[in-house]
Parts: C-alpha cells; structure tokens; sequence
C-alpha cells in the first residue's frame, strides 16, 4: 500500500470530510475524545482532521477553500526524513504540488522544531479535479519489518476508504478493547443526526447534552428535540 494506492481509492473532498468528522465523533463518544481521531471546523480559516497514535505517527486531512492537502507521518517509515544526515523529504514527495497548497508545507504544525516539513506521504485534491494526487515519480523503499502502513505509512489512511465501517469496528475491537455497535457505527458514518439511542449503544455512560459542545466544533449534527 503506498500513496498511489491510497489516491485511487480515497472518496471525494465532502465524502471524505463527513468520514473525518465520524471518526472523531466515534473517538469522542467511545473513548471521551482523549484524541486518537479528532476533527476542528475552526483550524485558522479552514477545517482540518487530525489523527495522532501516540507513538509518533499522525496523519492529518486539510480542507480549504481550493480543495483538500493530506500528510502523513509514519516515525518508522524508511522515507522519513529523520532517515538522512540533511532531513530532507523522500524525492518526489511534493513533485506536483498546487500552489495553493504550498503554505501548509510551511505550516508549524507540520514542521519540526528547525522548521522543517516532515512528512512521509503528502496527497492532494483541488476542488473540481476527478482525482486524488501524490508526488510525481516517487520510487519507494522496498518493505521492511515496520511497515504495516505501508513504506510510506499511507495504509494509515486506509479507515477512510469505501470500507470504514468494518475497518473502524476491527480498529474499536484493538485500541479501545472492546466490540462496538455495528448499526450505531453505520449510523455515525452515514452523517445521520445523533440520538440517544445511538449514544447508549456506543457508550452508556454519556447524554447528548455531554457531547453537544464537541458536537457543534466538528460540525456533526444532533437530532432536534
């Protein structure tokens, strides 16, 4: 799996923003939001997901005005520029960047603490193309050991294809332990208006006057009452 893979099968800039926004919402209601997938419709001017494990790998899906900027980060790929005595990016990595998306290469969120872009797959999508891209040319590293993500830790982003309902339900059953509510799953991924008995089936302990704030920030809508 690499970034090539992963451009052909990622759906379109609103479908791909509605599955960032389940993810977070089934983060926050399962696990009280402690951050493995979240989702700000406040981030500057634009809206961004973000994912982060932990363990030094992270992805994080842009959505401005011209379309959608993805990077990734995978700490063990043998394609982060941690891997050469410069920290330069993998050749190719950013071959064929629009424009419009240059300033997040230099956003510090991105960058480490010299200023530097670190990355180890960078996608992109403008409004009105056909298609997802990734840099042009890219040759990549043959697999190692510590590339379940794929060399260039692209197989990350695997949760947001066709298949995310039985992917985040084998996701729930590893990370959080335990087995959630397949329908209620569905519900979320499907975009339909939260309700309490789709709350209870994926976590008892809240109401939806608890999610409401964090709610409204992802921009994920509750049923009327």
């Amino acid at each position: 799996m690499t970034a090539y893979d992963i451009a052909a099968g990622l759906p379109g800039i609103e479908r791909l923003r509605r599955r960032c926004k389940a993810l977070a919402v089934l983060d926050r209601i399962i696990d009280d939001g402690d951050g493995y997938y979240a989702y700000t419709s406040a981030w500057g001017a634009d809206e961004a997901a973000l994912m982060s494990n932990g363990s030094g790998d992270e992805w994080a899906v842009v959505f401005t005005a011209d379309g959608a900027f993805i990077r990734v980060f995978d700490h063990e790929s043998a394609m982060s520029p941690y891997g050469g005595p410069d920290h330069e990016l993998w050749p190719g990595l950013l071959d064929g960047l629009p424009v419009v998306f240059r300033p997040l290469v230099e956003e510090p969120a991105f960058c480490d603490e010299a200023g530097r872009f670190v990355a180890t797959a960078v996608l992109w999508r403008l409004v009105g193309d056909d298609r997802w891209h990734a840099g042009e040319g890219i040759t990549f590293p043959p697999p190692s050991g510590f590339d379940d993500g794929g060399p260039d830790g692209s197989g990350m982003l695997e949760i947001l294809l066709d298949d995310i309902v039985d992917r985040f339900v084998e996701f729930a059953a590893d990370y959080y332990e335990i087995e959630p509510d397949r329908a209620a799953v569905e519900h979320v991924v499907a975009h339909r208006p939260l309700t309490d008995t789709v709350l209870r089936a994926l976590n008892p302990r809240h109401t939806l006057a608890d999610l409401t704030e964090d709610l409204a920030a992802i921009g994920y809508p509750i049923t009327a009452r």
